[in-house]
């Protein structure tokens, strides 16, 4: 197998990787605008303690910041130099100069690193997700508990 066929893969396979989370980070999205959706329509039917404000603001903040991180991780990166964002910067003849085995390898070496921050993201955001979750079940415990 030739160097540039596997090349050709690796730059095939990151491409998925960034698809498939493109993906993820969509429907978390989705996700967390219901939870967050949810929680206040709930809360705006409980009674309230300071215990609960404190933990369903918090849980309601730590979403916030979730959704703010999805949002980061699908935010285009136009000023890379690799990928399109090269290429329209290129003429066709410096284009075709430019297919050769060393750029596509620089462009799979790119594409991985931001592969792996838009992972690092989401990978926070459902942390943020899962605490922030935590967080608002408590506050409804304890407003429908009543501890003061």
């Amino acid at each position: 197998m030739s160097t540039l066929h596997t090349l050709v893969e690796q730059h095939a396979e990151v491409k998925a990787e960034i698809t498939r989370t493109d993906t993820k980070t969509a429907l978390l999205l989705a996700f967390v605008g219901a939870v967050l959706v949810g929680a206040w329509t709930i809360a705006r039917d409980l009674p309230l303690n300071l215990p609960a404000y404190v933990a369903g603001g918090s849980g309601l903040a730590l979403l916030v910041a979730a959704a703010g991180l999805l949002l980061w991780s699908v935010r285009p990166n136009l000023g890379g130099g690799h990928g399109f964002p090269l290429w329209a910067t290129l003429t066709p003849q410096q284009l075709t100069e430019t297919a050769e085995a060393r750029d596509l390898a620089a462009d799979v070496v790119g594409l991985s690193r931001l592969a792996v921050a838009k992972f690092t993201c989401l990978r926070r955001s459902v942390d943020l997700t899962l605490t922030a979750g935590a967080l608002l079940i408590l506050s409804v415990l304890v407003s429908l508990g009543g501890a003061a």
